[in-house]
């Protein structure tokens, strides 16, 4: 497969998603990420929208980029005034862009019952917008808004409109599923049709509102199309556009198609978890390719296999991307989880081992722990199990005590006794809340002994409810994340009483955190086994 061209609307289209907002800088820095994987076209906004936009195209001049052409966006020419005259157009003109992407009508619905015009006005605006900004040299991509409900409702006319961009100048002329209510079949008939009138090569732009964006866009490439429009991690108004991850990965890997560069490709993952850092966004983990999940095996007989043959539970391999294979930890494992977790540490793999720690997961997970977003909660787990395992303090008791006064105003405090190094150390704190209050005593107790902690802070804290039939006597399971200086880790608690169950997390925190700054959890050099033990558990 020759070339696809890959057109990016993130930084237009997709601050158009529910709570995404873009600063400049936002919008410049991942500008620059996809140059430099090698996108072909970028759109960073609709100059006349805000300055904002304004500014990005008077920064984005300044810049000599490696691979990208940068794409202003904007309207046909409004009715009853002519292009030179129209500030739209105008605003276009002077982004200084070198390639700038006109959106026009193609469904008559819209021309009749929202612009409210004839159709003969439709065309000329059409024209009018596309020669006149192609007579300034400038590359013009011309978008069919609404195409695919345009040509099922009257196909006749919006075939015409799409001639008429062609012969106004536009370069290319790009198919818009605009509600994103076509299916692939639909997509394929379309796309066909608007290729049998123009000479000019076709591309697609899918929103996702059926959840098939990614497979239209596909389905539009194999049946001619050249460029694909889109977001990174599908980022968008109402359910977002085609996420250009997917349909990168997708035609890269899977159709030998030459889209951005060979090293951009396997640099997907970093580009997937940037936007969504920059975008102050969540990660989702079961996104395709590049989601943590992506590539997590939890069944034994999963596990048992792909570290025999990979590709017999993994459709690529997950470097492709730039992602890696994990191995969860949860009731459901067998024996080949618990050795493929525990390789990297200097360990006796015998079986006896194996067992005994995959039935200490299995009753400690039967009491509410779930370990697949806890692994440092596991790992201390396996030294207690094998016998490695260094208390680095023990708690006498301790005691949080939380008054409220007659103004509202609450104070809490927690009392802590424990045995450092052969020594007692009784200490207390205030803090915003129990749990921060016993972390602070916590710390106060340790310091001294173990002043790395200072490095440490906690990232996040959640409580779940385990069995919640039992109402405000339920089990409760809390999960803490925390991190120093070059890691991240989760551990976990689980008790009837939440601030046991935060006691119990953060002690987990804090002892990995000193273990790991011991050396404790060093890590084997020989590679990862094949493994030969047969799985206790199915898919």
């Amino acid at each position: 497969m020759s070339r696809i061209q890959t057109y990016d609307t993130t930084l237009r289209d997709g601050t158009q998603g529910e709570g995404v907002n873009l600063s400049l800088q936002d919008k410049l820095m991942i500008a620059n990420k996809l140059d430099e994987l090698g996108f072909d076209y970028i759109e960073g906004g609709y100059p006349l929208s805000n300055p904002k936009d304004k500014e990005f195209f008077e920064r984005a001049a300044e810049i000599e980029w490696r691979h990208a052409k940068i794409a202003a966006f904007g309207m046909t020419r409004r009715c009853g005034v002519t292009a030179d005259e129209d500030v739209g157009m105008i605003a276009l003109r002077d982004s200084q862009a070198p390639v700038i992407t006109i959106v026009g009508k193609t469904w008559d619905l819209h021309v009749h019952d929202v612009l409210r015009i004839d159709e003969q006005e439709n065309l000329d605006m059409i024209r009018d917008s596309v020669s006149y900004l192609r007579s300034f040299d400038r590359e013009i991509v011309y978008d069919a808004e609404h195409f695919f409900d345009g040509w099922s409702a009257n196909p006749e006319f919006a075939l015409r409109t799409i001639k008429a961009a062609e012969e106004a100048g536009a370069a290319i002329v790009v198919l818009c599923d605009t509600n994103g209510g076509s299916l692939p079949d639909q997509i394929v008939e379309a796309v066909n049709a608007a290729q049998e009138v123009l000479s000019v090569p076709v591309g697609i732009h899918c929103h996702n509102d059926c959840d098939v964006a990614v497979a239209n866009s596909l389905a539009a490439v194999s049946s001619g199309a050249i460029q694909v429009q889109g977001t990174i991690n599908s980022i968008g108004e109402r359910c977002g556009n085609a996420d250009l991850i997917s349909v990168i990965a997708n035609l890269a890997l899977k159709r030998g198609a030459d889209v951005i560069t060979e090293d951009g490709v396997r640099h997907l993952t970093e580009l997937s978890r940037y936007v969504y850092e920059i975008a102050n966004q969540n990660f989702r983990s079961g996104q395709a390719f590049v989601g943590s999940s992506a590539f997590a095996h939890k069944g034994g007989m999963h596990v048992h296999a792909v570290n025999r043959v990979a590709r017999s539970y993994e459709h690529v391999e997950p470097k492709s991307v730039g992602n890696v294979r994990r191995v969860l930890i949860s009731e459901l494992s067998g024996r080949s989880n618990i050795v493929a977790k525990t390789t990297k540490y200097k360990l006796d793999h015998d079986n006896e081992l194996m067992t005994r720690i995959l039935n200490r997961v299995q009753d400690m997970e039967a009491a509410g722990y779930q370990f697949e977003a806890a692994e440092a909660s596991f790992e201390l787990l396996v030294k207690k199990v094998s016998g490695n395992y260094v208390k680095q303090f023990e708690r006498i008791h301790y005691r949080v005590n939380v008054e409220t006064d007659d103004n509202g105003d609450t104070t809490t405090e927690a009392t802590i006794k424990l045995i450092v190094k052969g020594k007692v150390e009784h200490v207390v704190a205030e803090g915003d809340g129990p749990v921060n209050a016993l972390d602070s005593a916590l710390r106060l107790a340790l310091n001294q002994a173990y002043p790395g902690l200072k490095e440490m802070h906690l990232v996040d804290y959640k409580v779940r409810v385990i069995n919640s039939a039992e109402g405000t006597a339920a089990r409760v399971r809390v999960v803490i994340e925390s991190a120093d200086h070059d890691d991240v880790w989760n551990t976990v608690g689980v008790s009837e009483n939440i601030i046991e169950a935060s006691w119990l997390a953060l002690v987990d925190s804090v002892e990995y955190k000193l273990h790991k700054d011991e050396g404790a959890m060093e890590m084997a050099d020989e590679p990862e086994p094949v493994l030969e033990t047969e799985s206790v558990a199915s898919n």
